[in-house]
């Protein structure tokens, strides 16, 4: 007899077919999550799938600055997410007024945002980014003053290797990965001194001069899966250590530090998901005036980040 955990992805599995829903789920979601999702990435895919996905319900297991970027590029479809209240504690850091206040104080700067960052925000900047494509979207702006909101751990990352370029940045960060300490990274490779160090651009800056590599979610993800090396250190959310452990059983992944953990991207169930299709409830609504504002940078960085 099959459990009550097989039971509800059984229901899920049925009703996203009878429901004509896509599932897009963050990688930093619950592997059970993932497991059931039509599509599973960093912010920069997820925006690609619900760009071309043909369903006419999107339901995304992430939080909530990624479901409006969701319903921005789709305006004409319903998006859903099956937790409303899965906040975004960097995105929450920085509004609209903050990011007027910047233009006033360096008119001659564009304005790159991070898509972590609310539908609000986005309507009054320039250029979007993700931490999979920021370096090569800003790198080839022609822009030589740039404002980049509001992470300003990856957006130090980013002027570091571009010096030929004014920064002005916006003091916000995202905790879990602000919270990771060079001696917990130190520690980390005293008990695993064979291991590679890959670690997020979100982390601080002395931890990202200490990795052999700093990259997006899916580029860590990419990079263990292609490398000949056995041993590696993860310093990005817990989820990532759990799939890469899953789906490279051959290979040691060991977390950075126990407490990186986004407990927002944790709250969706197997359960929330169920609830959401079945009654295609949570829709995720924003006014067309601020669809058609916040879209343009939206926009901007889907068409520089497939240029070549």
């Amino acid at each position: 007899m099959p459990s009550g955990k097989e039971n509800v992805i059984k229901k899920i599995l049925k009703l996203k077919k009878e429901k004509n829903a896509v599932i897009l789920a963050h990688l930093y979601q619950d592997l059970d999550i993932q497991h059931v999702a039509d599509f599973c990435g960093d912010s920069f895919e997820l925006a690609k799938k619900a760009k071309s996905s043909e369903a006419e319900n999107i339901v995304f297991c992430g939080v909530t600055f990624m479901a409006e970027s969701a319903k921005i590029l789709n305006p004409e479809k319903h998006v859903f997410i099956p937790r409303k209240d899965a906040g975004c504690r960097m995105a929450d850091m920085i509004t609209k007024d903050d990011v007027v206040k910047l233009k006033e104080q360096f008119p001659s700067a564009a304005v790159v945002c991070y898509i972590n960052s609310s539908a609000e925000t986005k309507s009054v900047c320039d250029m979007c980014v993700t931490s999979s494509n920021a370096l090569k979207i800003v790198r080839n702006m022609k822009e030589k003053e740039i404002i980049f909101v509001p992470d300003k751990n990856l957006g130090t990352y980013i002027a570091n290797q571009l010096p030929n370029k004014v920064f002005h940045f916006f003091d916000g960060c995202c905790p879990v990965h602000d919270n990771i300490r060079l001696a917990e990274l130190e520690k980390a490779k005293e008990l695993h001194p064979d291991s590679l160090v890959l670690v997020h651009p979100e982390c601080r800056p002395e931890i990202n001069e200490n990795a052999d590599f700093v990259g997006s979610t899916s580029a860590i993800i990419n990079y263990v899966k292609e490398s000949d090396k056995k041993s590696f250190i993860i310093g990005t959310e817990r989820a990532i250590v759990e799939k890469l452990t899953e789906e490279c059983p051959g290979k040691e992944i060991y977390p950075i530090a126990d407490h990186v953990v986004c407990v927002n991207m944790k709250m969706t169930t197997l359960e929330d998901l169920l609830w959401t299709l079945e009654d295609l409830d949570d829709e995720v609504i924003l006014s067309d005036e601020l669809m058609v504002s916040a879209r343009t940078c939206l926009d901007n960085m889907l068409k520089a980040g497939s240029a070549k």
